[in-house]
This record gives structure tokens, sequence and C-alpha cells, in this order.
């Protein structure tokens, strides 16, 4: 199964391209669409996602993206639990903004994971580029855990990670997934203010 995926698919861009990358390109857009619009299908059909990617990941040797993926599979399944049972008394989750004490864990966390990151990466692997795979991997963690809470502002992290990933993609010769983040960015875009209308509809909510 990993030699198909593996296995040229087509050529992009003068680049053979994998079936993995390509299947990861179709889910991918079909699950940002559905987190847009805050349907619960997102979650699975992102496990399934983030496997195609991780093969992706490490056959062009960018190894903390590549693991990056069995967190994004943990954080997925608590992502759909959340989103079902997180709110109050076990009901469904909803849209909120993220409070100081929030941004403040998610600034400290962030830039402690990319520090650990970006040595780990730079000593001990064979990583050609350790900082940007180390930044985007922490950016990544960050964004999808404030998804799992339904906090709004994580579009904006995504965002921020999503104008490193397109280029470090076009300099790996990832050029579908370069593509497939470009239309991410734009879902971000979609998403915050999908998200930002729903927040504005709840009774009482405050918008940060």
């Amino acid at each position: 199964m990993i030699d198909w995926l593996n296995s040229p698919a087509l050529v992009a861009f003068g680049v053979p391209t994998s079936w993995a990358e390509v299947l990861g390109f179709l889910t991918g857009l079909v699950n940002v669409g559905l987190l847009v619009r805050r349907h619960i299908l997102n979650w699975p059909l992102g496990i399934l996602n983030v496997l195609l990617l991780m093969v992706v990941f490490w056959s062009v040797g960018l190894y903390a993206d590549a693991t990056l993926q069995i967190v994004y599979v943990i954080l997925g399944c608590y992502g759909w639990w959340a989103w079902l049972y997180g709110g109050q008394n076990r009901s469904a989750l909803e849209v909120r903004s993220t409070t100081r004490p929030e941004w403040i864990g998610l600034i400290v966390a962030g830039v402690l994971l990319t520090a650990g990151l970006w040595l780990f990466l730079d000593r001990l692997t064979g990583s050609t580029v350790p900082l940007a795979d180390g930044l985007t991997t922490a950016l990544s963690l960050l964004a999808t855990y404030g998804q799992t809470r339904k906090l709004v502002e994580s579009w904006w992290i995504w965002i921020a990670a999503d104008l490193i990933y397109i280029p470090l993609y076009a300099y790996k010769d990832l050029w579908l997934t370069a593509i497939l983040y470009v239309a991410f960015l734009l879902l971000c875009v979609l998403g915050l203010r999908s998200w930002r209308v729903a927040l504005r509809a709840r009774p009482g909510a405050v918008l940060a």
C-alpha cells in the first residue's frame, strides 16, 4: 500500500506527483471546506488526510511535518469528541474568542515548541529546513488545538502557518501541495469570516 501511495500518479510542473499527494490534495480541500462550515465530518476526513500527508512528508525529508501528522490524528479524535460533547454539561461546543490566559499559553507553547523542534531537527535529523519545519509544525499544532476548542482566532494562526508552508513546499518541489496550501489560505480567510459571524450570532458573545 505504501509503495502504491508513493508511486507517481501524474506529473505536475515537471515533477512526478505521488498518489498520496493527489489524494491528500483532494481530502484536504474537502476537509477544510467542512471545517469552515463547522461540520463535524471534518474530523474523520481530516484524520484520513493527515495519514496521507504523513506519507508525502516523510518521503521528502520533512520529518517534523511527518511526525506532526501522528499528533494530528490524536487531536482529530479529541476534536471530534469535543465538538460533540465539549460544551457545558457535555453539550455541543460553541464558537468563542480566545481568552488572554489562553493567548499567553499559546505564545509560550509556540516559542518553546519552535525552539525545541529547531534544535532537534538541526542536530539529530537530515532536515534541510529545520527552522521552517519546526516553526510550521509549532504553528500547526497551536492552530489545530484552537480549532478543537472552536476558537475563532485559530484561523489567524493557520493563516500565518500557510504563508510559510506555501514557499516551503514549493522549495521541496511539492507543487501540488503548495497549490493546496494556497487554497487553504483562501479557505482560512473564509473560515475566519464564517466563525466571526457565528460568534456574533451568539447571545452575549464577545468578539476579540
